[in-house]
């Protein structure tokens, strides 16, 4: 887990019921709406040419909405004759989504309308129903899992050291829309106040799975998404429980304070765009100690003395499983 600076490519996958989205070679910057869209409840059918006396053909000759356009209820949809006049309305607000055959039309209410906002400062590399790619250049920090929304916003130290626990008490109103630097812990708690104050997102070394679970409970998968949009966004840098950033990490986190950046739910990485000489952080990461429960909870190295042989036998590291991205989680450059 190293800081780098290079280009990189974010996969946004788009719900069904795609309206608009951005096309193939468009700039776009962390935070702009890339696609949007609505979700749809079941159709109702209502009937056209027969009701105006018209052929299939010539009914849809009379159509004065356009098939894929929103409607309101009372909508004059198709209409003829003028002194005596016939006209087929809408009987609901919704979206006017299909002309059959025999010139009936179908009509679907909307219940929920999405949004998908772009998570790097970039390029749209590909653009179709199913997913909106954006290539381009930032500071990147892989984490081990993240869960929530993506979510943009600036930087903000919410700890005073890599081994402090963000306490609620930090999280305030002020720190609306932000992502907040929680150390090596954030509890459920913080998770439920930074819900309440609007903050954008949370970074930490680790999270306790049971406070995962009060917090987003059963909507969590094992890709670490989850339906429910409305909480705030965790990424865990290291594991699950409790973890101790190494000085290599947290410091360029610090110094980037105020910066804008984007945590990519997807593929658990931190994107933050600035320009700022962080350091070489591209060594090798100290040990890193971890405590609490999960499956990437391991016990803290000590290697006072200790030949580095031994020390690696008997702190085995994580699994290539566990820690590898997968082939749409990586960069431009290492495909």
């Amino acid at each position: 887990m190293t800081w780098r600076r290079e280009r990189w490519s974010a996969d946004h996958p788009l719900p069904i019921g795609v309206t608009k989205r951005a096309q193939v070679g468009e700039l776009v910057r962390a935070g702009d709406i890339i696609a949007a869209g609505a979700t749809l409840a079941g159709a109702l059918r209502v009937p056209g040419a027969r009701r105006l006396g018209l052929s299939p053909a010539d009914f849809e000759r009379e159509l004065r909405v356009r098939v894929g356009s929103d409607v309101v209820a009372k909508t004059v949809l198709a209409r003829v004759g003028r002194r005596f006049a016939r006209s087929v309305t809408a009987p609901i607000d919704g979206r006017l989504l299909h002309v059959t055959v025999d010139g009936d039309l179908y009509i679907a209410p909307i219940v929920d309308r999405w949004a998908v906002r772009a998570t790097l400062d970039g390029v749209v590399a590909r653009s179709d129903d199913a997913v909106v790619e954006v290539e381009g250049e930032a500071w990147c920090l892989q984490g081990a899992a993240a869960f929530g929304p993506d979510a943009i916003g600036e930087i903000t130290l919410g700890v005073d050291g890599p081994d402090s626990d963000l306490a609620p008490s930090r999280i305030d109103v002020r720190l609306a829309g932000r992502i907040i630097v929680g150390g090596a812990r954030v509890s459920a708690e913080v998770i439920t106040r930074a819900h309440a104050c609007g903050v954008a997102g949370l970074v930490a070394g680790g999270v306790p799975p049971a406070g995962l679970r009060v917090v987003y409970g059963d909507t969590v998968t094992a890709s670490g998404s989850s339906s429910r949009d409305d909480r705030p966004t965790v990424l865990c840098l290291m594991g699950f429980g409790s973890a101790v950033l190494p000085r290599a990490i947290f410091e360029p986190l610090a110094a980037l304070g105020g910066a804008r950046a984007a945590i990519h739910t997807a593929s658990a990485r931190l994107f933050v765009f600035s320009t700022a000489d962080i350091a070489r952080v591209e060594a090798a990461s100290p040990d890193v100690a971890v405590s609490g429960e999960g499956p990437a909870a391991y016990a803290p190295a000590d290697r006072g003395g200790a030949d580095l042989d031994e020390a690696d036998s008997e702190h085995p590291a994580q699994s290539e499983e566990e820690l590898s991205p997968s082939a749409n989680d990586r960069s431009s450059s290492e495909r």
